[in-house]
């Protein structure tokens, strides 16, 4: 019997020739590095290393900008370059919006960021849609248009179809979450080989140019990134393990820690802002500049440049033409102005080392190396803060901030794909989200009376790792279409502040298996005996918790009879 599941959830190049050989040359395979403000491809085909791909505008990496506007369609550099005209048609980091319910905090903050977008609950149900020219668009919609810019792109610099792909995700992302981004993907024409954490990918990356230093030895490493959206701390071990008649490195996740909200785009707003203020004060405007769409989107793109340029000086011009009112603003500022405008996050760029050392219960004395990562960690102020937290242990720079992740992502995505054979090297991700299931058990006592008992069964616990196997839950009570709950397990590694951030993500889902009666009418009979209801569950490489069929089990003389059921 066929069987639906309908759950809501609540909830150097030339040495990389050396690790793959193709099978096939029609054959090639990429990765993407999804990030809320940049995008970075890569791509293996036959007869070509791994490389990063460039795009349209011969660049390593792509905006993740999307322009819609009266039918008219663009991506990346082109779409950023309408923002100034049309700032309310350019649409940008819009990925920490993917999954989300209309009231869940990431919309909320998106809307104070964005003002001038118009986002709005769907008709639907509780999602987030972008309205444009009187059309609604999902997120999921938004993204898969970006993957789909970036698949052509990339078989146009490979000159023939692509259809593997191993895209990059946070390591907080929740199921539903992970699910979209996986719908988004197949909507591009993709064929998703994996959802693979952005931080493990880094680290695989690291290990698989390295694998030859790897032995039985346990060596650790904290991968540190500061995106634009986000800042996390993920710490992996690197070891030998004999499987079979063969020994090879793997990498193992220890643990991970994260700020969903703090990175280099917000102290780009926050300076964008203390520059508005500098222009009333400066040039006393009739109109307030933060009043006007057109000036504020000027001054975010110089914010995002001054940024970067007090990175490598201390003090710069601020010099945008006709930024508001015909007026053009010239002001000078200084790293150390720039520095106090967010002295109050000072702090929280330590939190994710702490967590991510306490969830791998291991002290930094018991890590070997730590390496930044990602734009924001070329910011002075933040290299100081991190630095001190961590010394007398010295940081690193030796992974390539912009591509590191493609790569690792790259390398996955040719160990996956059919076309290409690779020197094994395991990645075992950490299961951050446990999973139970509660359903009822029913016996009788000595009175011969019913009784039920509610009980709760660990599938996935917290710091195993993933990908598993299948596991089996068989329950024995029920004898006609019932409901068991899918839930989270205990999050207390979490912060109150994390846990906020999920919202209605991390909250239970139903799931309903129907047809049990019927199945049991025609098939128990007087020489049989109901064994109860089996259930699969796997946590697969992409995170994604895989419900499988649905089993009755009679037990006869001669064996097992199985009969399919559905979830509803």
């Amino acid at each position: 019997m066929d069987f639906q599941i309908r759950v809501k959830w609540l909830l150097s190049l030339a040495l990389l020739t050396v690790f793959w050989i193709s099978t096939d040359a029609s054959l090639a395979t990429m990765s993407i590095d999804l990030g809320s403000q940049f995008i970075k491809a890569g791509i293996v085909k036959s007869g070509v290393p791994m490389e990063i791909i460039l795009n349209k505008e011969s660049k390593r990496k792509s905006p993740n900008a999307v322009f819609l506007r009266n039918g008219e369609r663009l991506f990346s550099d082109a779409a950023l370059g309408m923002q100034i005209r049309y700032p309310s048609s350019v649409y940008t980091h819009f990925l920490d919006l993917v999954g989300k319910p209309f009231d869940h905090p990431s919309v909320k903050n998106y809307r104070k960021n964005f003002p001038n977008i118009d986002i709005q609950k769907s008709d639907n149900s509780s999602a987030v849609v972008f309205k444009i020219d009187d059309k609604l668009y999902s997120v999921e919609t938004m993204l898969a248009m970006v993957l789909s810019h970036v698949r052509d792109f990339a078989q146009a610099h490979a000159e023939q179809p692509i259809h593997d792909v191993v895209i990059t995700v946070p390591a907080y992302f929740t199921q539903a979450e992970r699910i979209v981004v996986e719908q988004a993907a197949g909507i591009a024409g993709f064929n998703l080989l994996q959802l693979i954490n952005d931080g493990s990918a880094a680290a695989l990356s690291h290990g698989v140019f390295r694998r030859k230093e790897i032995t039985e030895k346990p060596q650790r490493l904290l991968v540190y990134d500061v995106g634009a959206a986000k800042t996390t701390a993920t710490l992996v071990e690197y070891r030998t393990v004999k499987r079979d008649k063969s020994t090879e490195p793997e990498m193992f996740v220890l643990g991970v820690g994260f700020d969903r909200t703090l990175g280099g785009f917000e102290l780009t707003l926050r300076l964008r802002d203390h520059l508005a203020n500098k222009f009333n004060e400066a040039y006393k405007p009739k109109q307030k500049i933060q009043e006007n769409q057109r000036s504020m989107a000027k001054l975010l793109k110089e914010a995002e440049r001054v940024k970067q340029v007090l990175s490598a000086n201390t003090d710069t011009l601020v010099q945008i033409e006709r930024v508001h009112e015909d007026k053009d603003m010239r002001i000078k500022l200084t790293r150390d102005e720039f520095s106090k405008l967010y002295e109050d996050l000072d702090s929280r760029f330590t939190e994710p080392i702490t967590q991510a050392l306490k969830i791998g219960q291991l002290s930094l004395e018991e890590v070997d190396q730590i390496v930044f990562m990602g734009g924001g960690s070329r910011i002075p102020k933040i290299q100081e803060i991190v630095q001190d937290f961590v010394k007398p242990k010295t940081i690193g720079k030796f992974l390539n901030t912009d591509e590191a992740i493609a790569m690792g992502a790259l390398f996955q995505s040719a160990h996956l794909s059919k076309g290409f054979k690779v020197k094994p090297f395991q990645l075992n991700e950490l299961i951050l989200f446990p999973v139970e299931v509660d359903f009822v058990s029913k016996n009788t006592n000595e009175a011969g009376e019913s009784v039920e008992k509610n009980l709760s069964r660990a599938i996935f616990r917290f710091r195993n790792n993933y990908p598993t196997n299948k596991k089996s839950l068989s329950l024995t009570s029920y004898t006609s279409d019932f409901t068991i709950t899918w839930k989270f397990g205990d999050l207390a590694h979490f912060s109150e502040k994390q846990l906020e951030e999920f919202g209605e993500l991390v909250k239970p889902a139903q799931i309903t298996v129907t047809g049990l009666a019927k199945a049991l009418e025609e098939n128990l009979k007087e020489d049989s005996d109901y064994k109860g209801v089996k259930i699969g569950f796997q946590l697969d490489p992409s995170g994604i918790v895989r419900i499988g069929k649905a089993e009755l089990n009679i037990e006869k003389k001669k064996g097992v009879i199985g009969c399919n059921l559905k979830f509803l």
